[in-house]
């Protein structure tokens, strides 16, 4: 064929009467549109009057051409519209980017279309073309012909069509993969919540009919769904299992407890109380004498019943001998004794469930995967104490706010590994706290001493409220506080001593820290006694008192969505104190966890208030609402009132709030806020700062520490406390190399005493966050299997009101979490085993301890001398000189022997101030004398060792990579350059992790276990204290060694001079505490 040079003469034959050339002309006008669109374009009517012309057989060809034309042309929608006119003929397995392109338009259309049909509230939805559905059914064969079926289920998720989701994975080679994939996309990207829940019971079910069901991912969605019931079956049926399927069932009872539901695992171990075969009881002395005559009186209906214990033969005996006559009477015959029934014995297949069923609700009340991680702790602490020394050495009496951080940094520096020895070291320091100071401190150590459930109670004994009073309500408070912080989100057992002790208090300060840690500890239970009493203590008015039990109501029903927010939004309009108010807008923030578009409502309500704490309020509201979804509607409004709001409180926590919006994707949170972080307001700027901070915390983004660099100058001293918040959170268990000129930052900002007050709390805060749990933890706001942890969220949540209350900053030690890998046995042991970590060891090594800071001796300053006096000196010494050589006397000789010498004995003295040459010998280390030695060898044993001009070895190459023990410490930048979790003896049950609880199968079980034992803290970490026994068998302590002292001074009119409670003996954990 030629080439065609122009397409006039085709457009020409549109004007024919006849159909065979108006055909060949769009035949011709098709193959060359794309090369001459601007020529066709002009006779684009002629082209569009065949496709009206309803007598032309050939329509549908015209509508192609006029869409091609309209592509070209920009315009989609007509492109789009003459493409479904033109049926067939619009080929979608064509790669062209025409039909790319209109397929993309119509599946955008499609899917608009679809969402908005479910939303219409009370309006009838708009018709879908039916043009459009055919064209997007094409679309769905086309992707199940070639294989594509991760498209397809891209596709009818968002199109929210899940019959075309079972079809894509019933087409799959490999179901259970294509479902992994399906349940990945769900939870990421499908906003709407409602949706959600549907795609997740869709594959639920589809995970069940599969022919090797996934387990673990059946129970993550059951979770999802709030089925406690089902999961409570699945995990029955898998202890009924075989081995392999019990071990299963313990690592989904880790992976409930790492999602941090205290509510829903304790529903489903209720639930599989029920299920599991009832253990039998030999019957009691007293019962097994009365069922004897009961049996005997008894008639052949009631022996034949065999469930019958007696009772029945027992009426009808008193029918027969009148009520008053006893059974057992002198008269009465001796009837022979009944044999007792044996015991039934369990089956062998009962036993093991029971054996299974016992060590599984250990996993799930949280006691065995508590112990582990306080063991790990306690014995891989690495927290410098060297650090807090400096930082309380370069703060004056009077800094109470720089006090209190230093205490605050300890608490989360040493989390969860009950080491308070910094405390105990400094208890004349400690003791300058006062009033709220002490509450604070004495709250700390709950962070110290999280998790240890079982003595929880008994550590904090000393300051806890008692029946005949007499202690400072503030440490009864802080304590009180404590408590909730060590059964944080496990309450269960504490509940009842903290609701005895709000009751019987009538001080707002212990009101306070009993509020706080009933919400902690009963997180998300919903209990209705719990909330009617804070709801009492609310009802006093009192501002402090108050505050406390709005945040707790909060807690209690978090995530419910509750009615009783009605009430709590009613009386924060009411009330007059502005702290309760504040406490009320974030209890009804949090009760909107997750709720998305449920939370609508009470959005607009709050959003829109005249009040500016309550509009505060509604950001948090918003931001929880929507956690990790980046629903683009929340950010669009939170972004309206960061530039818009008329209070400098609402504009700071609307910005502040986009990270909690995009913690699912933190790299986009630097690029959303980075016009804002160059705000002219600085409370945006602030909120720009912990924004990333909250987002990508402990991802180590450089965008993150990039934009955060500026603010840690900015010349407003709250901005720059915020940026350093902000940068040790994202910083956090980052390579040293990264966090070492970070760290001496911090060291800077917290001893410059001309600093203000502000940057220097935010600094030493700071320090405690970028070393939580003993450089042990990190922050992690998701679990490992993708679950937002609840209790971080709202933990991290709470902290940011540090603003406005400084004991909330404690909260945030809910968002770190152990960074370990530890592996157990099928009997729940710690095995040893090696795994090879393929990079160099010192990239994810601990940071280098803090040298101890030198006393510097002032030199002494050599006086000026003048040129003419050192003139007339050297001439008398040599005139001195020359008269002792003519006399030729041997003292003179040694006189200026001794002179010379003079010099050199000075300079070592100098150099040495600690006492001389001799005092330095006996000091010296033995590595000292060898070098002194190897320096006395000479160039000769230099060049024998091979060392260089500079006298020292050369280095040996690092090693490119090295062997980590079970238990490991493994960061999460550092799980992708672990080796699997797989040796010759043990492999995991569930395949893919390489942190957290590792369940292993042992493949060789008839041989000996080596197990890890307890063991001591880690070389170079702090002593837990001065003495090895527990806390709860110490003897009375005295006074010289409490944890929290009693001001070493105080003034005359202070109102806290209550008497100090007696402090606890050094406490030593150990796995048997």
């Amino acid at each position: 064929m030629a080439e065609v040079l122009t397409s006039s003469g085709f457009l020409a034959l549109l004007d024919e009467p006849e159909q065979a050339l108006r055909l060949y002309a769009l035949q011709m006008l098709n193959q060359v549109v794309h090369q001459f669109w601007f020529e066709i374009a002009g006779s684009l009517a002629a082209v569009e009057a065949q496709y009206e012309d309803e007598t032309f057989e050939h329509q549908n060809l015209a509508a192609l051409v006029a869409s091609k034309v309209y592509f070209n042309l920009g315009e989609l929608d007509d492109a789009l519209s003459y493409a479904l006119s033109a049926g067939s003929l619009f080929d979608v397995s064509e790669r062209s980017e025409y039909v790319q392109s209109i397929l993309a338009r119509a599946i955008d259309q499609y899917i608009e279309k679809r969402v908005e049909a479910p939303e219409a509230q009370g309006e009838a939805p708009a018709p879908i073309d039916e043009r459009l559905t055919a064209l997007v059914e094409r679309m769905f064969d086309r992707c199940f012909e070639d294989g594509q079926l991760e498209q397809a289920i891209g596709i009818a998720l968002e199109s929210r069509r899940l019959d075309k989701l079972e079809e894509a994975v019933s087409r799959a080679p490999d179901q259970g993969a294509t479902l992994d994939f399906a349940l990945a996309v769900c939870q990421r990207l499908v906003i709407s919540r409602t949706f959600r829940r549907e795609v997740l019971r869709l594959l639920v079910a589809l995970y069940g009919r599969a022919p090797q069901p996934s387990w673990v991912n059946i129970s993550q969605g059951l979770m999802f769904l709030d089925c406690p019931r089902d999961v409570a079956a699945v995990l029955d049926q898998l202890l009924r299992g075989s081995e392999d399927d019990k071990l299963l069932a313990y690592q989904i009872g880790f992976d409930l407890f790492e999602n941090e539901m205290q509510s829903f695992t304790l529903q489903v171990g209720e639930e599989l109380a029920t299920l599991a075969p009832a253990e039998p009881k030999a019957p009691a002395p007293a019962e097994a004498e009365a069922s004897a005559p009961d049996a005997a009186a008894g008639d052949d209906a009631g022996n034949r019943d065999g469930a019958d214990n007696g009772n029945g033969a027992g009426e009808e005996a008193g029918e027969e001998t009148g009520e008053g006559t006893p059974l057992l009477s002198d008269e009465q015959p001796q009837q022979p004794a009944q044999p007792i029934a044996p015991v039934p014995e369990l089956s062998e297949e009962d036993k093991s469930y029971l054996a299974a069923y016992k060590r599984l609700r250990e996993i799930i009340d949280g006691s065995l995967p508590i112990a582990l991680h306080l063991d790990f702790l306690y014995s891989r602490n690495h927290a410098d104490l060297q650090i807090l020394k400096n930082m309380k050495n370069s703060v004056e009496a009077r800094h109470a706010v720089c006090h209190s951080a230093i205490i605050f940094a300890n608490a989360v520096m040493h989390k969860g590994t009950t080491v308070d020895a910094f405390l105990r070291e400094n208890l004349e320091w400690l003791g300058r706290a006062t009033n709220w100071a002490k509450f604070s401190a004495t709250a700390g150590l709950g962070v110290i001493h999280s998790g240890h459930l079982a003595q929880g109670r008994a550590l904090m004994a000393p300051y806890l409220p008692r029946d005949g009073g007499g202690g400072s309500p503030y440490s009864e408070g802080g304590a009180l506080y404590a408590l909730g912080l060590i059964h944080a989100n496990h309450g269960s057992d504490i509940r009842e001593f903290l609701l005895e002790s709000l009751r019987a208090t009538q001080s707002e300060v212990t009101q306070h820290g009993a509020c706080l840690g009933l919400g902690v500890a009963g997180l998300g239970t919903q209990d209705e006694e719990v909330f009617e009493d804070l709801k009492n203590v609310l009802y006093t008015d009192s501002a402090v008192a108050g505050e406390a039990a709005g945040i707790s109501m909060g807690l209690l029903f978090v995530g419910t969505a509750t009615e009783k927010g009605e009430e709590m939004l009613a009386y924060a309009h009411d009330t007059q104190h502005e702290k309760i108010i504040r406490g009320l807008s974030m209890g009804l923030a949090l009760t909107m966890y997750a709720r998305e578009e449920g939370a609508e409502t009470l959005i607009e309500q709050m959003t829109r208030d005249q009040d500016p704490i309550i509009r505060y309020g509604g950001m948090f509201v918003i931001a929880l609402a929507y956690r990790g979804t980046g629903n683009n509607g929340a950010v669009q409004r939170l972004l309206h009132f960061a530039v818009s709001d008329v209070s400098d409180d609402v504009r700071r926590g609307a910005v502040m709030c986009l990270g909690f919006l995009l913690i699912d994707s933190p790299a986009q949170c630097p690029r959303l806020v980075a016009l804002l972080a160059e705000s002219y307001n600085p409370h945006v700027r602030y909120g720009a700062a912990m924004a990333v901070g909250i987002a990508c915390g402990a991802t180590g983004l450089r965008e993150a520490t990039e934009l955060l660099q500026p603010l840690l100058s900015d010349p407003i001293d709250y901005v720059r406390q915020g940026a350093l918040l902000a940068m040790a959170m994202v910083l956090v268990q980052q390579p040293t190399a990264r966090t070492a000129p970070f760290r001496e930052r911090l060291a800077k900002v917290a001893a410059n005493k001309h600093e203000e007050t502000m940057g220097r709390m935010g600094a030493m805060m700071a320090t405690g966050i970028l070393d939580a749990g003993g450089r042990n933890a990190t922050m992690a706001l998701r679990s490992r299997s993708g679950y937002f942890r609840r209790t971080a969220i709202v933990g991290l949540a709470l902290f940011t009101q540090y603003w406005y209350w400084y004991p909330l900053s404690y909260l945030g030690s809910l968002a770190f979490q152990p960074s370990a890998l530890i592996g157990l046995t099928p009997d729940l042991q710690v095995p040893k085993f090696e795994l090879t970590c393929n990079i160099r060891p010192s990239v994810f090594a601990y940071p280098p301890s803090v040298a101890k800071e030198e006393t510097k001796t002032k030199e002494k300053i050599k006086k000026a001398e003048l040129s003419t006096t050192a003139r007339a000196r050297q001439k008398a010494k040599e005139k001195k000189a020359e008269k002792a050589k003519g006399e030729g006397s041997a003292d003179g000789a040694s006189a200026m022997d001794t002179d010379e010498a003079k010099p050199a004995a000075a300079a070592t003295a100098d150099a040495a101030p600690g006492g001389g040459d001799t005092a330095m010998a006996d000091a010296a280390p033995p590595a000292a004398a060898a070098n002194a030695a190897a320096t006395e060898g000479g160039d000769s044993a230099k060049a024998a060792d091979g060392e260089g001009d500079g006298g020292k070895p050369a280095p040996e190459p690092e090693p490119s990579s090295y062997t980590i023990q079970n238990p490991a410490r493994v960061v999460p930048a550092q799980e992708k350059f672990l080796a699997a979790v797989e040796t010759e003896r043990w492999r995991p049950i569930q395949a893919g992790f390489k942190s957290g609880f590792i369940v292993l199968k042992d493949l060789t079980p008839g041989e000996p276990v080596e197990l890890v034992s307890a063991s001591g803290p880690a070389e170079g970490a702090a002593p837990a204290g001065n003495g090895p026994a527990p806390a709860a068998e110490a003897p009375p302590a005295t006074a010289a060694q409490p944890a929290v002292a009693a001001p070493a001074t105080a003034p005359a009119d202070d109102d806290d001079d209550d008497d100090e409670p007696a402090p606890p003996a050094p406490f030593d954990y150990s796995r048997s505490s």
